[in-house]
């Protein structure tokens, strides 16, 4: 014998569910993000070893946008598999939120096909850093409607919500202090900003978690 399931219980599932097919959708629309990127890799070619060898040299640049273009689509898939999980009903903020994130996504291949491309530095790379600024700044918009319409289970909100948050508004703001970087040094110095966002994060972290500390032992 079944036992009945209540009008409560049967809504919670649906929204349970809706949430786990965007869950779904979001790494189905990664999993295309990721394969754009290898499109456009160049084929290298050569009749001998040493020719094979010099040609992927000369694209050693494409190579290396590549790659940095899979850590980076990577890392913002991870920030959103840590969060969602967490999620059990959603909001069609939250829809269009997310479904901003991940046109920002889809458009990472691109941008990382226009900063290896020649000339116009500050333009090229401006545009890469700005898809990331529009990416991070989108993702902890994510974070702070689920967190302020209780998108998130009845235990209440985990810790990783602030820590992703933080993360999200440190990124968006290295990427955001390169863009005039590069069209202040038209060079190395942009990708420098690009360096230090680890020891932000770092420095984000460490204060983060000081404040329950603090918090419990009021001066």
């Amino acid at each position: 014998m079944t036992t009945p399931t209540g009008p409560g219980e049967t809504s919670g599932k649906t929204r349970a569910a809706a949430a786990e097919r965007l869950t779904i959708f979001v790494d189905a629309v990664i999993a295309i993000a990721l394969t754009l990127l290898a499109l456009d890799l160049p084929i290298p070619h050569g009749d001998t070893t040493d020719a094979m060898l010099g040609s992927v040299a000369d694209h050693g640049k494409e190579y290396l946008a590549f790659a940095l273009g899979f850590v980076v689509i990577a890392a913002h898939w991870r920030a959103h598999h840590e969060i969602f999980p967490y999620v059990r009903s959603l909001s069609g903020r939250l829809i269009s939120l997310t479904l901003a994130w991940l046109f920002m996504q889809v458009l990472m291949p691109f941008a990382t096909r226009v900063i290896t491309a020649d000339g116009a530095f500050p333009l090229r790379f401006g545009f890469y850093a700005m898809v990331q600024v529009l990416a991070s700044a989108s993702f902890a918009l994510i974070i702070r409607e689920i967190r302020r319409e209780h998108l998130y289970g009845p235990d209440g909100p985990p810790r990783v919500f602030a820590q992703s948050l933080t993360r999200s508004v440190c990124l968006a703001a290295v990427f955001g202090l390169s863009i005039p970087v590069a069209f202040l040094t038209e060079g190395t110095g942009a990708y420098l900003c690009w360096l230090a966002a680890p020891i932000a994060l770092t420095i984000a972290r460490r204060v983060q978690d000081r404040k329950p500390s603090a918090a419990s032992h009021p001066s």
